[in-house]
């Protein structure tokens, strides 16, 4: 398996600390310096449109896709490379999933929350084996890191669900990481 297509997860917000921000752009340069394109919510606001900004910035190639009824909310970004509008979330999600060679997962709010885990759940179902990769901004993540800790040592999962998915500290560990994950 190879690395061409990042789906990325993140907010349609800034946050309020512009060390996300920082980071939205980082990673976005970092993927078209890793060779690879975008995958993403089709948002032109928040981080989102931060990281597709940078992506396209540096000469990457962007998908964006967004479910019809949050086209406007989200001011949907009409000038990437590819822009899929979908009919509901779930659909967005499964064409996010079928694009993408691995995951990160960026701070975000609720529906970043939702992204996060139903791909995690994905693949503790078995459904992919693409890598995800959480980069801790802040420790932004570190509560999910603990949940899941406190699943698995509650008895609800296996201590080998802790595997199904890589904690990095900043952007500079993704590409690393990911490629760890690709040869296990």
């Amino acid at each position: 398996m190879s690395l061409k297509m990042i789906c990325v997860f993140c907010g349609a917000r800034p946050g309020c600390d512009s060390v996300y921000g920082d980071a939205a752009d980082a990673l976005g340069r970092r993927i078209v310096e890793e060779g690879c394109g975008l995958v993403y919510g089709g948002g032109e606001i928040g981080l989102m449109g931060m990281v597709a900004d940078a992506v396209s910035g540096a000469g990457g190639h962007v998908s964006a896709i967004i479910p019809r009824f949050l086209d406007e909310h989200e001011v949907g970004r009409r000038h990437s490379d590819e822009f899929i509008v979908t009919e509901s979330m779930h659909e967005r999600k499964f064409k996010m999933a079928e694009l993408a060679d691995a995951f990160v997962c960026l701070p975000g709010g609720l529906g970043t929350l939702d992204e996060t885990f139903e791909i995690l759940t994905w693949k503790q179902l078995g459904l992919h084996d693409k890598p995800i990769v959480v980069v801790n901004i802040a420790g932004y993540w570190s509560p999910l890191a603990a949940m899941v800790d406190s699943v698995i040592e509650n008895g609800f999962a296996k201590a080998a669900d802790r595997d199904l998915f890589s904690v990095v500290d900043g952007v500079d560990d993704v590409f690393p990481e990911l490629r760890r994950m690709l040869v296990r």
